[in-house]
Formats: C-alpha cells, structure tokens, sequence
C-alpha cells in the first residue's frame, strides 16, 4: 500500500470545514463583542451619574429675596433635553468630594455661592466699569474612566450654557429700558453672563495612565491567569503521561500516571494557587517598581493580585477540563472578548446596549477592574469596588468549583476517562521518548 502524502490532508472536506467554522464563529463573536459595545457610547448612554452641586445663597433683588442657582438646578433637573442620558445627582459640595473620591460620578456642575449676587451685579453700575463675569464650575472625574468623564464634561458644559443663556435672557429683559446706555461688551456680558470653567475634581498622579492603569493592569492580571492556566494544563498532561511535550525538534512523552478527571484539576488548580503568588509578584514588580505606575496600599494591591491571578487561572482550568480543547476558545471568549468591552473602564457601563449591561454584572474583567480601581485611585475605599471585587471573585471561585468538579465527578463516575482501560497497555508502550 502506497503511503499518504501529509499534504494531501488539505484537499479533505473535514479539515476545512472544522477549521472554517471554529475561526469564523470566533471572528463573528470577537467583533460584535467589541465592535458592538463600543459603536455608539452617547446613543445607548442612560442614566449616567452626574452631581448638581447649588452652593448659590441669593441675593436681595429689588426687595426680593431671588436665588438663581435654585431655578437653573430645578431647571436642568426637569430638563427633557438629556432624553434621560444623564441622571443628575443634586447633593451639597461635601458630599460632591465624597461620591467624586469613590468614583461614584463621572462629572459635576457647581453653582457658586456668590452666583445671583455676581450676575444682579452686572445690572448696576459695575458693569459699565469694571464688570465680574459670574461663573459655573464643571468638574471632570477620570479616575471613573476617561470617556465617561468626557460624556459627562459634554453634558455639564452644554447644561451650563443653556442656563447662562436662560439667566442672560432674564437680566435683558429686567434692563431693556437701559441697553441704550450700556457698552456693547456689556449687552454682550448680559446676554450670556456666566463663564464656564473646568477643573478636574478628583485629581490623579501623572503616572495613572488618565485613569486607565487600572484597567491595563487588572487586563494584564485576567490575560496572566488565562494564559497560565493553558500553559499549565498542558505540563499537568506531560507529567502524567497524557500529552507529549514537544520542545523545538524534541518530542519527549512520559509513562502514564493515571488520574481521574478531579484529580487532575486538583492537581492543576494546586499548581495555579502556587504560582499566583509568584506571578501577581512579578506583575506588580513589573508594573509599579519597573515600569513606575503609581500605586498606595502595596500590600493589598499584592494580595489582590495574587487572588485575582488565581481565581481567573482556576476558572479557565475548569473550562479546559470540562470541554476539552474547544475549552480554550470558550476561556478566551469568557475572559477576554466578553470582559474588555464590559469593563466599565474604556466605555461606561451606561453607555453599553442593554445586553453589554447584563454581562457587565458578572464578567470577572469588570469585577477585578474595580477593586484594582479602589486601590489604586479611591484609597481602597470598600463601596469604591473593592468590596464588589472580593465578592465576585469569592463567587467566581466557588461557580468554578462546583461546575467543574461536579461535571467531573459525573466523567469519572459514568466512566469516560481520558484514556479507556483497555487501551491503557497500548498506550504505556507507544509512549517512549522519540
């Protein structure tokens, strides 16, 4: 019999259509996970968080008591314009900082308390003179994610405006009987009297990536935890004689140990818990102590790297054990096509279609991110993410387990092993090193 080409593999159905259907189902998912997410962040945006600060005390008007700032706050409040894109949180300045420091809001606009006594001044004497332009204060957040800071800044600003030119309209109509006398400038500073100024409310160092380090280095621990698990999965089967190990011209396979399913994820997961701890080290020396990223509460930080790192590892590890090699396409589509663009970081979770949403309340990529978040940016404050981060994982770990090992148990006991019995004396002598 005349020996088969290896080439000739190629002109067989199977082989394409396998490979065909696995790569183009992967391409299809990976684009509508991340292309789809991400289209149209303002046209899906609902409900994202922004504070109304009124620090505005009034003034005496013509016998009056008037409080401008109260009427724009109940004006932008009652404002259809958003189409409820923003929701508009009114707090005082104290709580501002405090819901601004745990990333609770991606943006404020603060009424001063001078504001009604600045602009009733420009109706005076002074603004012939030496006229104050009153101002409104917009505050950025990008330690709650940049484009989330810049679509609340969108919202503020054009909130502001709108109310400058509301007060404008007023104050021109208070003085008509005047405008002849004033300057052009001033007609002009009465017709939209407030200045706009933007401030950044919650200040990061200059080595925090504008907010995204912590993104990048919960990415690098989910990507460190994945990738392991794939790696040491294929040493577990080396070592107990179920794979070979090829290293470059160098096939080497050992005898067979044999193991059932749940000991070979025990055996798996136990590797993965020892070297989280070396590679959530490494991870943390590379990002911090080499690279220079700024970072408090290193010993947290460590430690929740270090679970983080474990608990993805442990979770992919369970996916490869129960499914085999199409395992390793469900781990990436899990931990890195679903993740990425759910995060809550390169786009708001209020600004994802409502599917996005839902998978953003349970893909780890989100969870780890914001407990990564509290500690870097919000001093590991527990309601920042850091409290929700623990949780998940914890939640996470036990799914893993009891998914895994139940559906492994169930292989062991109905019998499918790796390798049948009767085989096994086959195997043991084919399996020498070449």
């Amino acid at each position: 019999m005349n020996a088969i080409h290896p080439f000739r593999v190629l002109r067989g159905r199977p082989l394409w259509i396998a490979s065909g259907v696995i790569t183009g189902v992967l391409a299809l998912l990976f684009a509508v996970f991340y292309v789809g997410a991400n289209i149209d962040p303002v046209g899906h945006m609902k409900n994202l968080p922004v504070g109304l600060v009124n620090s505005d005390k009034g003034a005496d008007l013509g016998g009056k008591q008037v409080n401008l700032g109260a009427q724009i706050t109940e004006s932008i409040k009652k404002s259809d314009e958003s189409g409820g894109k923003i929701d508009w949180k009114v707090m005082d300045e104290k709580q501002l900082k405090v819901e601004l420091g745990k990333g609770k809001l991606y943006g404020a606009l603060v009424l001063p308390d001078d504001f009604t006594s600045s602009v009733t001044a420009l109706t005076g004497t002074a603004a012939t003179t030496n006229p104050v332009r009153p101002h409104l204060t917009v505050l950025t957040n990008q330690s709650a994610g940049s484009l989330g800071s810049t679509l609340a800044r969108q919202a503020t600003t054009t909130a502001a405006e709108a109310a400058s030119l509301h007060v404008g309209k007023g104050l021109t109509a208070q003085t008509e009987a005047e405008q002849a006398k004033l300057p052009a400038a001033a007609r002009v500073l009465l017709a939209d009297p407030a200045a706009i100024m933007v401030k950044d409310g919650h200040p990061l160092d200059s080595h925090s990536g504008l907010g995204l380090t912590a993104f990048y280095y919960a990415l690098l621990l989910v990507v460190c935890g994945m990738l392991s698990a794939n790696v040491i999965s294929g040493q577990v089967d080396h070592v107990l004689g179920y794979a070979h190990n090829d290293m470059g011209p160098l096939r080497i396979h050992r005898p067979l140990i044999r193991a059932t399913r749940v000991q070979t994820l025990v055996i798996s997961s136990t590797l993965m818990i020892g070297l989280s701890l070396l590679m959530g080290t490494l991870a943390m020396a590379g990002a911090v102590g080499l690279m220079g990223m700024h970072a408090s509460h290193l010993p947290l930080l460590w430690l929740y790297s270090v679970a983080a790192i474990a608990v993805v590892g442990i979770g992919a590890l369970t996916l490869l054990a129960v499914f085999g090699t199409p395992g390793m396409l469900l781990v990436t589509l899990v931990f890195i096509a679903m993740s990425v663009p759910t995060a809550n970081a390169t786009t708001p979770i209020q600004a994802l279609p409502g599917f996005y949403r839902f998978l953003a309340e349970f893909e780890p990529l989100r969870q780890i991110s914001g407990g990564i978040r509290s500690i870097l940016y919000f001093d590991a404050q527990g309601d920042a993410g850091l409290t929700r981060g623990w949780v998940m994982m914890a939640a996470g770990l036990v799914v893993a387990a009891l998914f895994g090992f139940g559906v492994l148990g169930w292989y062991d006991r109905k019998g499918l092993h790796r390798i049948p019995a009767e085989t096994e004396h086959k195997h043991a002598k084919t399996a020498v090193p070449e």
